[in-house]
């Protein structure tokens, strides 16, 4: 995974890095560090200019630099270059958790009247934000079966601007095909949100699939430890610095400290290998437990019997870790279930090493 790959060449003579390769190395020189091999954390909340006509520049843009880590961090900022490569963005901004990225994003894209169609299966935090934060200050929302990309095209409305989907959907797998919604929405001038937490983008990347923006809890797959709170939202670049400048700075202040982006740069070294092994730990699961008499359904998109089968294969690399099913007998036999693992631990939340249910 490490290995330089014939993706594509920056000019004519150098190669592009492969995806391990630059979640290891993507952004940074140690030579710029007095030779640390691992990226500094730097803890300062303010920045220094050298005069006043440099902080001047800074202010208008015509410079780069620092101001204030509410708006930007050097260890923050190496963490955005590297998600933005990975996922093959223009630009990235990280939060302070995975629904700080949405509504720093949401709440900078639409404004009372407008209209954001969601699928009907979200993460529950997601659905809530909707109705009780977006709703509640004039954003309309509509949600729809987007697995069946027809019915976004009857759905659309004239003050529609943004789609929403999470695929994978949490909980129940469910899949949306991203350039198929991707090209109903843009044919109507619609922009389109995927939240690529269950992924990440080593197994789906929903930008070169036609979506605008990327959504993250990287609290889940690419911290991979189970210890940061983080998030992130990848796309263009001009809009990411209208999102930092608005949504983040202005409207949310979810700022991911640097500690926090140092815990997530540890995880992308390893998250080519750790989803491979997801993978392929969790098809050896799935597959056991389609076949187990004590169990009534598996939903895992590896499973030839999962119904989006073919789409999985089409637009992930591998399938996940994530793992849905439904124990034979109704609650009283879940819980019995779900209380007499001995090994897996019983928590919420996904990504770690660890197995959770």
């Amino acid at each position: 995974f490490g290995r330089i790959t014939a993706m594509g060449t920056k000019d004519d003579k150098t190669p592009i890095p492969g995806f391990a390769t630059r979640a290891i190395h993507e952004g940074y020189d140690p030579a710029d560090a007095q030779g640390a091999l691992t990226p500094p954390i730097f803890t300062s909340a303010t920045y220094a200019f050298s005069d006043l006509a440099e902080g001047m520049d800074v202010f208008a843009k015509r410079r780069d630099g620092f101001v204030y880590s509410r708006s930007g961090n050097p260890t923050t900022s190496l963490l955005e270059t590297r998600l933005a490569s990975l996922e093959g963005g223009e630009a990235a901004l990280v939060t302070g958790s995975g629904m700080g990225a949405i509504s720093s994003l949401l709440w900078t894209l639409l404004e009372p009247g407008d209209e954001i169609v969601a699928d009907k299966t979200l993460y529950g935090c997601t659905f809530a934000y909707l109705h009780r934060g977006l709703a509640r200050f004039g954003v309309k929302v509509q949600h729809l079966d987007l697995s069946d990309p027809a019915n976004l095209a009857f759905g659309l409305s004239p003050d529609t601007r943004l789609v929403f989907l999470e695929t994978p959907a949490n909980p129940n797998m469910r899949l949306v095909d991203i350039a198929a919604v991707s090209a109903v929405a843009h044919a109507a001038g619609v922009r389109v949100v995927v939240d690529n937490t269950y992924c990440s983008p080593y197994l789906q990347q929903p930008l070169g699939l036609g979506a605008d923006f990327v959504v993250h809890s990287a609290t889940k797959y690419l911290g991979g430890h189970g210890d940061p709170i983080a998030g992130a939202v990848i796309g263009p670049a001009e809009d990411i610095a209208e999102v930092r400048a608005n949504g983040l700075r202005e409207m949310t202040g979810s700022v991911l400290s640097s500690f926090d982006a140092f815990l997530i740069l540890r995880g992308l070294k390893t998250l080519a290998l750790r989803m491979e092994r997801h993978s392929a730990n969790a098809m050896a699961l799935a597959a056991f437990l389609d076949a187990h008499r004590a169990v009534a359904k598996v939903w895992y998109p590896g499973l030839k019997s999962f119904s989006q089968h073919a789409l999985a294969r089409r637009q992930m690399r591998a399938f996940g870790g994530m793992i849905a099913l439904e124990v034979s007998g109704g609650m009283e036999r879940a819980v019995r279930f779900v209380d007499s693992l001995r090994l897996a631990t019983r928590a919420v939340s996904l990504g770690d090493a660890e197995t959770l249910v």
